[in-house]
């Protein structure tokens, strides 16, 4: 409960700032306000690898708890910054800074289940995988509630009190998932590295390559990810703009992440149908033919359905995302590799926002949902061949 509920700050950071800074309050558009959130998520890009590194090295607890502290007294000064009046570009730089320590409170929940794994040989094969879904379907819901929450609070009270709610959560429950006993289980000793599904083993070889073949490639597909969120929250941010509601951005959403949460939960049971390389091929070309039809919508209403079925491909895409690089990642560099992918989701949606926002001032929201459908494609053709390279493993 507490690691579910410590990842709201993450997803409403990205939102709440592209509210905060297209609002009147601060510059009134959207170009600025996409950039800004394109400047958060790029600095949790660059924050995440470095300090799943740090996990790596260190443990989790002292890591995750300097995170916490700072990254939501950061989020508690972006919001203050507006209310005193500061340009956006100030703001922006704020907000960078508190996305650059917000932790992968996701990720690291996944490292601590492997580390149940390795302590528990007799653990059966498919808990792992199960378990990852689980955690899919939990970021997705996180990101169903996170903008849902930020939306709701813009309507209500303007997009300032969405920030500082996050900060206080981040403080509060972010400190007290790094606290938690089970962080134990990923403390760190000299020359032991923990291997899900076996006791830990010594590996005096050192941690093993970051970047095989297999990262490398869910590196590449995680951004594509990334970008589908990026453009779509954009795109909608428009959509409701135009509508004279740009709070209920964050509501509509939310319908994304509904979606993706509930075909998270059932893709464990698809698991033992497809193997990794058939899920990935097939998730992938979702995204691009559940990306199409909103090329098509230009209000608020029909984008309901459309929203929710495309959700239903991008959990599973994740997810199965995440299951290829823990197969292919070196036994010492699974904290750094999950952080990395994590970091490539923001990486992208950085540029999913950054670009989408450009377009959505030049044509609305039709440009900008363009970006999602051609992410889509471009996650087809790089699944064709970089699946052919994976195990066939369920």
């Amino acid at each position: 409960a507490v690691s579910a509920l410590a990842r709201l700050p993450l997803a409403m950071s990205q939102l709440g700032t592209l509210l905060l800074v297209s609002s009147p309050q601060v510059s009134g558009r959207l170009g600025p306000g996409g950039l800004a959130a394109g400047v958060v998520a790029l600095a949790i890009a660059i924050g995440s690898p470095f300090f799943g590194a740090l996990t790596d090295r260190h443990g989790q607890r002292v890591v995750l708890l300097a995170q916490s502290l700072v990254g939501g007294t950061a989020l508690i000064a972006e919001g203050l910054a507006a209310v005193m009046g500061a340009a956006w570009p100030v703001v922006a730089v704020m907000g960078g800074l508190a996305g650059f320590f917000l932790p992968q409170i996701g990720t690291m929940a996944r490292v601590r289940w492997r580390a149940m794994g390795a302590a528990n040989p007799t653990m059966e094969a498919g808990i792992l995988e199960t378990s990852f879904a689980w955690e899919g379907a939990i970021d997705e819901a996180s990101f169903a509630l996170g903008p849902a929450a930020v939306g709701a609070l813009a309507v209500l009270a303007g997009p300032v009190p969405g920030l500082i709610v996050a900060g206080a959560m981040l403080v509060v429950l972010g400190s007290w998932f790094a606290l938690d006993p089970t962080s134990k289980l990923v403390e760190v000793h000299p020359g032991r590295t923990i291997r899900a599904g076996a006791p830990a083993r010594s590996d005096r070889g050192g941690p093993g390559p970051l970047f095989t073949s297999g990262v490398a490639a869910t590196c590449v597909g995680m951004i594509f990810m990334g970008m589908v969120f990026g453009s779509v929250q954009t795109g909608t941010t428009s959509l409701a703009t135009d509508a004279g509601r740009p709070g209920l951005a964050g509501l509509f959403h939310a319908l994304l992440s509904v979606g993706s949460a509930a075909a998270g939960l059932a893709l464990p049971r698809l698991a033992h149908r497809l193997d990794l390389p058939a899920r990935w091929r097939l998730f992938a070309a979702g995204l691009a033919l559940f990306a199409a039809p909103l090329l098509l919508v230009d209000r608020l209403g029909p984008l309901v359905p459309v929203l929710i079925i495309l959700g239903m491909a991008a959990a599973p895409y994740m997810i199965t995302l995440f299951s290829v690089a823990e197969r292919s990642a070196s036994a010492g560099r699974i904290g750094t590799v999950m952080t990395l992918l994590a970091a490539m989701n923001s990486l992208g949606y950085a540029f999913g926002t950054t670009l989408a926002g450009r377009l959505a001032d030049w044509g609305g929201a039709t440009p900008a949902y363009a970006v999602t459908w051609g992410v889509g494609v471009a996650a087809t053709l790089l699944a064709l061949p970089a699946a052919s390279r994976v195990a066939p493993t369920h």
